[in-house]
């Protein structure tokens, strides 16, 4: 038996004798087209005025940063320091860059201080650069859109938010209400129990935190209560691209937000339509009778469900009632009920892969405008994806080992059909249902057939 012994490195080794590992497929049809398209040309126009001509230690180059951004969301990274972590350790991912084995990888502190010194028109440029792209490649109209928010979890906990005022904290202030109630040295449990029976004791306008000033105190969709901020997103419903994106604060609704949302989705769909977007669906939490009357000002026609409001008042309100009842007919029309049935399968399709798959759900940066940089290209991620799949049929790195499993399940059964020598082509058609069935369920606890067990141990698959 074999031992592992610790080896000596040779101090000198030619790079032709270093072994080139085999580029990983989808990184390598990703640089193809961001090659195609002069990517990285485009990025050092924009970038230029940020790097000096001779003074300094060579910055990271605007390509690069770029490439590390986007393998956060393809790896479903979450922090910058993760980032720099795997690039280093993969050989395929030093390919991608275009770093071999001999480079050092750039560190987390580089990639971070090239973020901030970027700033946040720049990241929005090339965002708009590539919704032109898609718009070139036939994927993206922008005529048609939806819009739809969710809530990202801050870098900041509860614990540490102070007064606005006076800027006490949690605790001090529950400890000055039990003096006030008379309990000189009151014990934990006596604040717990003095807190649940306070009334709106998580007041945006009263608390904050120092961590993180601009997030907000706001209930999570699994009902817990964070320090949070507000991403908006307005998705093409034509093939599902995000047309713009907005962080905006956690507290406010979504009648307030949905203009900020919706100028910056005009705007780009503008680069590839004159018109550009004529329809806006939404969900009944953006119906209100001003943001009707602001989307027919605007061009738009709306579809917005209408909530059970009750009997309602329109005296003095002709326009809203107006606005109102035809924005109803358009939602109870058949357009109306299938346009409603693709904006919960687009927008809630880029939700789950931008922020659960993609590790964005809880932040790790702080402030609004460093969030929204990486939000930013981790939507054009989300885009260079479908363009990827359009061309290529695989929108994710790991689409091939799902590929891979179905090809060696295929070539199992014709081995299974092959080896069987009965010649009854009923029973071997049989069997062949049997074990595809127990293939794709293979989770169940259920023991297959003896005769499923016989066959694949004749012929080992």
């Amino acid at each position: 038996m074999g031992r592992r012994k610790p080896k000596q490195q040779p101090m000198f080794m030619a790079a032709t004798e270093i072994v080139k590992p085999a580029s990983h497929p989808f990184y390598t049809k990703v640089n193809e087209i961001l090659d195609q398209n002069k990517v990285d040309r485009r990025l050092e126009y924009l970038c230029k005025r940020f790097y000096a001509p001779t003074m300094g230690r060579p910055g990271l180059a605007p390509g690069v940063y770029f490439r590390m951004l986007l393998l956060g969301y393809f790896e479903g990274i979450d922090s910058e320091r993760g980032i720099a972590w795997r690039v280093a350790d993969s050989l395929s991912l030093r390919d991608f860059l275009g770093f071999n084995v001999t480079e050092e990888t750039p560190d987390h502190s580089t990639m971070s201080r090239t973020r901030r010194l970027i700033p946040l028109e720049t990241h929005k440029a090339v965002f708009r650069w590539f919704v032109k792209v898609l718009g070139k490649e036939g994927l993206l109209d922008g005529q048609t859109i939806a819009i739809d928010a969710t809530t990202l979890e801050a870098n900041a906990a509860m614990r540490s938010i102070r007064r606005r005022d006076d800027g006490r904290k949690y605790e001090d202030f529950l400890k000055d209400l039990a003096k006030a109630d008379g309990i000189e040295n009151p014990t934990r449990e006596q604040l717990a129990r003095l807190d649940r029976k306070r009334k709106k004791k998580g007041s945006n306008k009263e608390w904050m935190s120092p961590a993180d000033p601009d997030a907000r105190i706001a209930k999570m969709k699994d009902g817990r209560t964070h320090l949070a901020h507000k991403a908006e997103h307005a998705v093409d419903l034509e093939s599902g691209a995000v047309v713009a994106i907005t962080l905006q604060a956690a507290d406010l609704g979504d009648t307030t937000t949905v203009h900020a949302t919706l100028k910056e989705a005009q705007a780009n769909a503008e680069l590839i339509n004159e018109r550009g977007v004529e329809e806006a669906v939404l969900d009944k939490g953006y119906h209100s009778g001003e943001v009707l009357i602001d989307l027919h000002q605007d061009g738009v026609r709306s579809y917005i469900p209408e909530p059970d409001r009750g009997k309602r008042n329109w005296d003095g309100k002709e326009l809203e009632k107006k606005r109102v009842e035809a924005n109803r007919r358009r939602t109870q029309g058949e357009r109306g009920k299938a346009l409603q049935r693709l904006r919960s399968e687009h927008v809630e399709r880029s939700f789950a892969h931008m922020y659960e798959t993609g590790g964005m759900r809880r932040v790790h940066l702080r402030g609004r405008k460093n969030i929204l940089k990486r939000l930013l290209f981790h939507a054009v991620a989300f885009n260079v994806a479908l363009l990827v799949r359009k061309l290529h049929g695989m929108g994710k790195p790991r689409t091939l080992q799902g590929l891979s499993t179905s090809i060696s399940m295929l070539i199992s059964l014709l081995r299974l059909l092959n080896t069987l020598s009965s010649p009854n082509y009923v029973d071997i058609w049989n069997i062949g249902r049997q074990y595809l069935k127990y293939r794709y369920k293979s989770s169940d606890n259920r023991r297959p057939s003896p005769r499923i067990q016989m066959a694949t141990s004749a012929t080992g698959c």
